[in-house]
């Protein structure tokens, strides 16, 4: 579990085919990451990833065939820099929102506009993700935790905070580009419930059906 509070941006140091699968060597300079641990989480630019290998500054992934699917990860070339955040201790402040790096699609940066002292991106999605995606809910863009400013037809605005601007890979994204999504895990559960609520072969929602489900 993360929060989408970035700690570093890491560069892609080496890419080697694996079966159908990837595996990537991330390089960061962070001390946040001076302890890492092989079979620890790590999220990358949103998705999240087991260590399998540490050598000094330089830990590697193996990225299986269904996450090259649904995010980014498979276009990614040595060079590209991407969000780096350990996963979440118990003790840690939860300064984002709850994010478990299991990437939901992939967006398309429609704009990044300057503001008077703010920046405004705009991202396109796929039609079916519209009911996870309110104004002002949680979202996750590359890894980063963001709240939605708007959302109209298939598209969103989040606004980004200088901080986030210089110390995340936001501020370097280009109209076209695509970015890794991760919609709220309490909306993703909220839409599942009411949709087998309504469901024609739902029970109906009585008093006695709620005690069955634990209400």
């Amino acid at each position: 579990m993360f929060t989408g509070i970035i700690k570093d941006i890491g560069s892609v140091v080496g890419i080697s085919r694996r079966g159908d699968g990837l595996r990537l060597a991330i390089q960061t300079t962070s001390p946040e990451f001076s302890d890492l641990q092989i079979d620890e989480s790590v999220s990358i630019s949103g998705a999240c990833q087991t260590v399998v290998s540490v050598t000094q500054n330089i830990f590697e992934v193996d990225t299986v065939e269904e996450t090259l699917k649904k995010t980014t990860l498979g276009s990614w070339r040595v060079g590209e820099r991407v969000n780096l955040e350990r996963a979440l201790r118990a003790s840690d402040r939860l300064g984002g929102h709850i994010v478990q790096g299991h990437v939901d699609g992939v967006g398309v940066i429609l704009s990044l506009e300057e503001l008077a002292g703010s920046w405004s991106l705009h991202i396109s999605f796929e039609p079916r993700f519209a009911p996870f995606i309110v104004p002002i809910g949680s979202i996750a863009v590359d890894g980063v935790s963001l709240t939605v400013a708007d959302v109209l037809d298939n598209t969103f605005n989040v606004a980004i905070i200088p901080y986030t601007f210089t110390h995340t890979t936001l501020g370097e994204r280009k109209r076209g580009e695509k970015v890794n999504l991760e919609f709220d895990i309490l909306g993703k559960y909220l839409a599942r419930q009411v949709q087998a609520f309504t469901s024609p072969q739902a029970q109906p929602l009585t008093e006695a059906r709620l005690k069955d489900l634990g209400y």
